[in-house]
Parts: structure tokens; sequence; C-alpha cells
């Protein structure tokens, strides 16, 4: 009886597991000046900014700058595409009184 009631409490620990991932959004630039594509532009990826540096030739190749970074629920497992930013709430330019 006790080990039946351990595999359901196991089970239902299970059902409730939940993946999350972290998504990080760069503005890339090509470090050496002789490189084609000079222009610098924005990356959306999972891969933490120490990982995507390293996996992309170096600090030798590129300039990455972190822009921001936002959790997701969810996995990207089969190609999915991560999730969108969340909305900024509120509008920090006006002024209060």
């Amino acid at each position: 009886m006790k080990s039946i009631l351990t595999i359901l409490f196991l089970l239902f620990i299970t059902v409730n597991i939940r993946a999350e991932y972290r998504v990080y959004q760069y503005y890339v630039k090509a470090q050496n000046p002789f490189n084609i594509d000079q222009k610098a532009h924005m990356v959306t990826s999972s891969l933490d900014p120490t990982t995507y540096l390293a996996y992309h030739g170096g600090p030798e190749t590129l300039k990455v700058d972190l822009l921001r970074s936002w959790m997701c629920l969810g996995d990207t497992s089969q190609h999915k595409d991560t999730c969108s930013p969340p909305i900024a709430l509120g509008n920090t330019t006006e002024a209060t009184e």
C-alpha cells in the first residue's frame, strides 16, 4: 500500500513539472574591420552571452552587447520559436506629480 501511494505521489509531481528557459536579446557587430558584414544587427537567442560569443568565434570576431533578457515557459526543442518579450508596464518618460 505504501509503494502505491509513493508511485501516485511521484506521478502527481511529474505532471505538474513545467520547463522554462531564458531568452537573450543582443546587439551584435563584427570586430574585424575587413569583415564584409560590418552592419550591427539584433539577435534573439536562448544562448547566454558567454556561450553565444564562444559559439560564434569569440571576442576577436564579434562584439556582443546584451540589451535585455526574459523568461519563457516551455522548451525550444524541435526548433520552436522563442516567446515574445513581455510588454513594459507604464510609460517611464511621463513626469509624475
